[in-house]
Parts: C-alpha cells; sequence; structure tokens
C-alpha cells in the first residue's frame, strides 16, 4: 500500500538492519536509487513486480493502497530468522489488525440495511464520507502528513475520488437498498475477477490458465446469485444485483486512476483528498432526495457513525497496519472472508435467508477470485 508515514521508517530501518548483516558477512548490498516525490520526500525505487490483477475490498480506497504495497510483500520474516519469535508474534498482530478490518468491512452491508430506516442511499453516502472526511483530515494533521499534491496529481486524485466515493457508493448503496444484504455482499466479492478481466482488455496483460478459470468462474457465479427473482429481496432484487455489478465495473476503473498517484503520496494523503472529492460530488444527489428527508432515528444516527468511524476509516487504517507485515497474496486471500462474514452477519442480524442460487452462487464466486488473484511462485535467487 502506499504507507502512511512512520510505515515506510519502519521498512527502511529494517531494511538496513538487514544489510547491516549483509555487511558483517561481507557482502555489498546493492544500493537502491531513491527518488523524490511531489511533496519533497524521498523515496526508494524497487523493481517493479508482475502483482495478480488488482485489490479486493468494500472500500475503493483500500484497493489502490494494497496494489502499491504488493511489491514490498511486508516484513521479510526469513531474513530476520534471528528474530523468528518476536517476528512471529508482530506477524500474528498484522494478521489480527486485517482481520478486524475484514469483519468491520463486512458489517458495512448490514449497518446500511439498517441506516435505510432513516437515511435514502444518496443521502447516507454523502453524510457518512463527510464524517469520513473529516477524520481522514484530523489524522493527516496529528501525524503532519499534510501535503498540496502537484496540480496534475491531484486532478487525478479528485477523478479516482468521483469514481471510488461518489458513483461507487452511490450504485452500491441503491443496489443493497433494493437487494439483500447477503447477495450484495457475495456480488461484491467477484469485483477483483471483474478488475483483472477489464486489466486484460485495456492493458493486454497475460492471464494464465488458471486466472482465466477463475475469472470465468466468478462471472458466472454472479449470473447464478443474480438470476433469482423476487424472494428475500422483493421485486427490484434483480435491479438491485445490476446496479452492483455496474459498481464492480466503476471499482475496477477506480483502480486504474488511483494507481497513477498511490506510488508519490501516502495512502492516507491519497484518501484524504479522494473522500473530499467523492464527498462534495456527492452532494447535489443528496439533495434530489430531501422530499424523503426525515428525523433520523437514534439507532441510524449511531449506525453513520460507524459506518463513517468504523467501516470508512478504522477499518482503512488497521488493514493498512496490517499490510506491514503481509504479502499482497495473503491480503487478497484474506479478503475472501468479506462475503462469509457479511452472509454470516445478515442472516445473524437481519434474518435473512439464502436461496439455493445464492448458496451455489456465493461458492463458485469465492472459488474463481481465489483462482483470479494467485500470485506465481517466484523464483528463488541465486538457484
Amino acid at each position: 500500500m502506499g504507507l502512511i508515514a512512520g510505515e515506510r521508517k519502519q521498512k527502511e530501518a529494517a531494511a538496513e538492519e538487514r544489510n547491516g548483516g549483509a555487511e558483517r558477512k561481507g557482502e555489498i548490498p546493492k544500493p537502491k536509487a531513491e527518488a523524490e516525490r511531489p511533496d519533497g520526500t524521498k523515496r526508494r525505487e524497487e523493481a517493479p513486480e508482475e502483482q495478480p490483477g488488482v485489490t479486493v475490498g468494500t472500500t475503493p480506497q483500500l484497493a489502490g493502497a494494497l496494489a502499491a504495497d504488493s511489491g514490498h510483500g511486508g516484513i521479510n520474516a526469513d531474513a530476520s530468522g534471528i528474530q523468528g519469535g518476536r517476528l512471529s508474534h508482530t506477524r500474528t498482530l498484522y494478521l489480527i489488525a486485517a482481520l478486524i478490518a475484514i469483519l468491520l468491512w463486512s458489517t458495512s452491508f448490514v449497518g446500511t440495511k439498517i441506516a435505510y430506516a432513516s437515511f435514502p442511499p444518496l443521502t447516507l453516502g454523502a453524510a457518512r464520507f463527510a464524517i469520513a472526511s473529516v477524520i481522514l483530515g484530523f489524522i493527516i494533521v496529528v501525524r503532519r502528513e499534510f501535503a498540496l499534491p502537484a496540480p496534475k496529481d491531484l486532478g487525478m486524485m479528485a477523478l479516482s475520488g468521483l469514481l471510488g466515493t461518489t458513483i461507487y457508493f452511490a450504485l452500491e448503496n441503491i443496489g443493497v437498498q433494493l437487494t439483500t444484504a447477503s447477495s450484495a455482499a457475495l456480488i461484491v466479492a467477484s469485483y477483483p475477477a471483474v478488475t483483472a478481466l477489464l486489466e486484460f482488455f485495456f492493458y493486454r496483460t497475460k492471464i494464465s490458465w488458471m486466472r482465466g478459470i477463475g475469472i470465468a468462474m466468478a462471472v458466472f457465479g454472479v449470473y447464478r446469485i443474480s438470476g433469482g427473482s423476487g424472494a428475500e429481496g422483493g421485486t427490484h432484487e434483480l435491479t438491485g444485483n445490476l446496479l452492483l455489478i455496474a459498481a464492480g465495473f466503476v471499482f475496477a476503473v477506480y483502480n486504474f486512476a488511483t494507481r497513477k498517484v498511490v506510488g508519490r503520496y501516502s495512502m492516507v494523503t491519497v484518501s484524504f483528498y479522494q473522500t473530499i472529492a467523492g464527498t462534495i460530488a456527492f452532494i447535489p444527489l443528496a439533495l434530489i432526495e430531501r422530499d424523503v428527508w426525515r428525523a433520523p432515528t437514534g439507532e441510524s444516527l449511531w449506525i453513520l457513525l460507524y459506518l463513517g468511524v468504523f467501516c470508512s476509516v478504522a477499518a482503512f487504517m488497521l488493514y493498512n497496519y496490517g499490510l506491514r507485515g503481509l504479502t499482497a497474496g495473503t491480503a487478497m486471500a484474506l479478503m475472501n472472508f468479506v462475503p462469509i462474514f457479511g452472509v454470516a452477519l445478515s442472516i445473524i442480524l437481519l434474518g435473512e435467508t439464502l436461496r439455493p442460487g445464492d448458496w451455489i452462487g456465493g461458492i463458485i464466486v469465492i472459488l474463481g477470485v481465489v483462482l483470479s488473484v494467485r500470485e506465481r511462485p517466484k523464483k528463488a535467487k541465486g538457484i
């Protein structure tokens, strides 16, 4: 991930410690060129690695972050064998942080459904990200990370914010309103495969036969889920499912736009500007619903705060922290728990039930995504 300040320092300290060990053994570590960021700070240039398709997540800001960090692969436990016990304990903390983030994202479908008792979908999106904007701004001030991006980068952040915050969540919120929370969780699980498919068409990236099968399975699984009519989600369920599928394509384009800036700024900085732009664009959409505004209930207000604070910011920060010690492959594999947790919570808290087609489609989607985001095994160096 484009990592937040302090995180970079830890990685550089770890690299210096490994290099120091190499010097004691008589080995000369390879120098790494430093490039200047637009905000004046320096970053180390890493050799690019081929990474699988794209990143996953209920929150699109997270996806660009994972793409930016995927080449680092977290902390290299093999190179720090002397500190094996401590690294194992630290990696467990990273894993727990990532799992908590995933659990929080999984609750967003249920929380969104509950919040609809007072907030229409577009108004909910605007209010949720207004809260997130304030919190991200506070974090930037506390960490003293504020940076004014170059005009071209600022424009790209605004564009990606429009895609990943306004359009994506407008489609998702309306879709969740029309369909079941469990169906939404299963369809959203297919987004990495959708992105990999569009990446193939737009960037002509190579797709192995295994990933090709995974993408096809994910698409077929979504078809199975969307093929049911009118039970749990009412007569508009198919429309809701189609809106969620459309959101998946927006998610993919968001990924492509975000890749252009995540390597130059901290991910919190990128997310702050994206969220601000997305929130501003959400306001006129929310005004469309002013005729159905009502005084919110206490429960709805608490859910709104929960979505803005925990699902939009806290989960992002926890997952960002977890990526320090997890490889991109592990992180993407963990994200497959989102639909599992989401469906379980929908059944427990909302009393939803899954049709046989949902079970079959959900399993096919998850298996397809696992195949579509598989990393190629890396050849050992020096062998």
